[in-house]
């Protein structure tokens, strides 16, 4: 995959992911990311809450064998209430789709945001009013 992949998605989605991290803090929160890929570019269109999804402290978890068969889930997004926005080896075990993107306290702005493929490479996030 290597580092020419760049992730895109709109300021009101990442928005919405923010706001459910601040709701749910100090708890981690976990949402499945659907989108498209063309070339080298993810377009993030959608938010997908888990089914069954667990929320707790220092983790948040769904059972990803129990969900239905989605080609357009191109990764997850969870929260770090301590800010740190390196994936830990946990995040990588449950790795789903192509990205994993962390955001981390204080939930704000795109400062707030890392990246990554399963090598654990950091892919350049583009954001956007749309």
């Amino acid at each position: 995959m290597g580092n020419n992949l760049t992730v895109h998605i709109s300021q009101k989605l990442l928005g919405a992911v923010f706001e459910g991290a601040k709701q749910l803090y100090p708890k981690e929160t976990i949402l499945l990311l659907r989108g498209k890929k063309s070339k080298d570019v993810i377009r993030v269109l959608e938010l997908v809450v888990p089914p069954l999804a667990v929320y707790g402290h220092g983790f948040a978890n769904a059972p990803l064998h129990m969900l239905p068969m989605d080609f357009s889930i191109v990764g997850t997004v969870h929260s770090h209430p301590s800010g740190n926005l390196a994936p830990s080896n946990v995040d990588f075990n449950h790795f789903l789709g192509r990205i994993l993107m962390v955001v981390g306290f204080p939930f704000a702005d795109v400062q707030n945001v890392a990246v990554y493929n399963s090598n654990g490479e950091k892919l350049p996030l583009q954001t956007s009013k749309d």
